[in-house]
């Protein structure tokens, strides 16, 4: 009897915790992943400008608000999310570019033939500056007050949407100025 009851008793429990880890899987969102950055400075680094190997850049550069945007030329949907960038750009958004695990000169070409959207762009060869800012892959964009703190994390494209529902309500409460009206008395 005792067997009989291990026997039917195994099955039941693993379903039920099956069925926990499911339910509690189900309520996060899988896009939205923790970031260690997010009510942080950015971090301390000295690393050279794409552009000009002899620009050296730090963290005191990066004034906000602004966008840090993660990129790199080997990854397809930095290709993708490139030409927002430069429409923010040219509406006067700040955004810095970290060029990460890239060769320069592949990242020069590229810049010169699809736009340069970045006030600075950091050369971050090795990936050290990706992995403080807990970056998982690129591309991923990073929003800073005028305190230089990680107001929000996007990972993944910042395509109109990404850019209207989960960064644009942020620009705005970190004192970014609204490009759809007139600079004027706008706060930058």
């Amino acid at each position: 009897m005792k067997a009989r009851f291990i026997l039917f008793s195994v099955p039941l429990i693993l379903f039920v915790v099956m069925a926990y880890f499911l339910a509690t899987g189900l309520e996060h969102d899988p896009k939205e992943l923790p970031s260690m950055q997010l009510h942080n400075a950015v971090p301390p680094f000295e690393l050279t400008s794409v552009d000009d190997p002899s620009q050296i850049i730090t963290q005191a550069d990066f004034k906000g608000p602004a966008l840090i945007n993660l990129w790199a030329t080997w990854c397809p949907s930095c290709r993708i999310e490139h030409p927002v960038l430069n429409q923010l750009a040219k509406a006067g958004i700040t955004i810095y570019g970290i060029d990460h695990t890239d060769e320069r000169q592949a990242a020069q070409a590229y810049l010169k033939l699809h736009g340069n959207p970045y006030a600075l762009n950091v050369f971050d060869e090795e990936g050290e500056l990706g992995l403080d800012m807990g970056i998982t892959g690129a591309p991923e964009t990073f929003l800073i007050d005028a305190e230089g703190i990680v107001r929000c994390h996007h990972v993944g494209i910042v395509d109109e949407k990404a850019w209207r529902d989960v960064l644009w309500p942020v620009w705005l409460d970190v004192g970014g100025f609204d490009p759809t009206k007139s600079q004027s008395g706008a706060t930058q």
